[in-house]
C-alpha cells in the first residue's frame, strides 16, 4: 500500500510540457499538462506534415522532490 502512496505523489508533482512548431505561424508554441497520455496525444496531433516536430518534457515542479532521471520524449 505504501508503494501507490509514494507513486500517486510522484504523479502529482509531474508536469508535462510540450513544445512544438506550429507549422501555420513557423513559431515554436508551448502547452503544459497535467497527464501524461493527454500530452502524447496533443504532440502526436501537432504532427501535420514532414517538418512538423514536436517533444514532451517531463518536468517535476517546483517544491517537489527531485527524481533520479529527467525524460524527454520526442514524437
Amino acid at each position: 500500500m505504501e508503494n501507490k502512496q509514494e507513486s500517486r505523489v510522484e504523479i502529482q508533482d509531474v508536469e508535462f510540457h510540450v513544445s512544438y512548431l506550429d507549422t501555420l505561424s513557423g513559431r515554436i508554441e508551448h502547452e503544459d499538462f497535467s497527464d501524461r497520455r493527454a500530452a502524447e496525444r496533443f504532440a502526436d496531433a501537432q504532427l501535420k506534415d514532414e517538418e512538423s516536430w514536436a517533444v514532451v518534457d517531463v518536468v517535476v515542479r517546483q517544491g517537489a522532490q527531485p527524481q533520479e532521471h529527467a525524460q524527454q520524449l520526442v514524437a
